[in-house]
């Protein structure tokens, strides 16, 4: 079975930061889906039988190919970036392919996992946490992540303008969502220089900014 993305439906939420990795991915490839469904996950929409039907589980992105569907944005960024060779998202090179993967799992796998919501509904909703708590909890946890992700950014700082080297990668992918929903939630970033950086040299770029959220 060989797989387009131009037969594919792309189940999308404006503000899932998972979601926003994907359409920037799909912006710097210039290719574009046949369809975009907007999933209401305010709504619930994304935990309808419906839905996991296709999908197979209650998480957005989801690409619906119509023999296949498949989730997760990191694993369907890495396939565009087989499917797509051109531009590179994930560089050739063994070590810098390294150093963009420890990148990404940093941010996409310590940090974003702690304040979707999901976990902060629970927290709230079954743990009875209160507003403030929640603030808390998430402030905590991004600045924690993104003072260990600039420690880390600081080494290749003379490489160029993007996490590594001159051109944008999937370590960029997952940041610029990342640090636009640290903004939402009022998340105070402004000592993070080499991050914020990074965040505005690729709003230069029309794939990242014809992929920001337009509506909540």
């Amino acid at each position: 079975m060989t797989l387009d993305v131009t037969s594919t439906t792309l189940n999308d939420f404006p503000c899932s930061s998972s979601s926003h990795r994907l359409r920037i991915a799909m912006g710097l490839k210039g290719v574009t889906p046949a369809e975009v469904k907007t999933i209401k996950l305010r709504e619930g929409e994304h935990l309808t039988e419906d839905f996991e039907r296709i999908a197979g589980e209650p998480l957005l992105p989801a690409t619906d190919f119509g023999e296949a569907a498949f989730g997760q944005s990191i694993a369907l960024i890495e396939w565009l970036d087989t499917a797509y060779p051109a531009p590179r998202l994930i560089p050739q090179d063994s070590t810098q392919a390294l150093e963009v993967r420890a990148l990404v799992l940093g941010i996409a796998c310590d940090t974003h996992p702690l304040n979707t919501p999901r976990a902060l509904k629970y927290l709230g909703a079954e743990m009875g946490q209160s507003e403030e708590a929640l603030q808390n909890w998430y402030n905590t946890w991004v600045r924690d992540g993104f003072t260990i992700l600039e420690r880390q950014l600081a080494a290749t700082a003379d490489r160029g303008p993007f996490c590594v080297g001159d051109v944008p990668t999937l370590a960029d992918i997952c940041l610029v969502p990342q640090v636009l929903n640290a903004d939402r939630f009022g998340v105070p970033v402004d000592d993070f220089g080499r991050i914020n950086a990074i965040y505005t040299h690729c709003q230069t770029l029309a794939a990242f900014k014809n992929a920001a959220p337009k509506t909540d």
